[in-house]
């Protein structure tokens, strides 16, 4: 369900609006003059956000490659591959 709350709630509680975003974990979609005007959220949910559109991006690249013809790689070589970019990185 979304929060919205009138842009006034900014100026005079932004302390509740930030506990608000933050316990709730969404955007709040502040109003002006009864219209949809800012959205706020925790930065945490930003985060959130833009590592999902990261992903989408890249597999939106990824379709298009296959789609164009592109093979990839076989499994067993990207194991390979990841595995030694994570001993490189000593998460291994």
């Amino acid at each position: 369900m979304p929060v919205i709350k009138p842009i006034s709630e900014m100026r005079t509680n932004t302390n509740r609006l930030t506990r608000l975003a933050h316990e709730t974990n969404e955007p709040i979609f502040l109003t002006r003059n009864g219209e949809r005007n800012l959205v706020v959220m925790s930065l945490a949910h930003y985060n959130n956000i833009q590592h999902k559109f990261d992903v989408f991006s890249k597999l939106e690249v990824a379709e298009r490659s296959r789609a164009n013809g592109d093979k990839g790689k076989p499994l067993a070589q990207v194991t390979k591959e990841l595995r030694k970019r994570l001993r490189a990185t000593g998460k291994v």
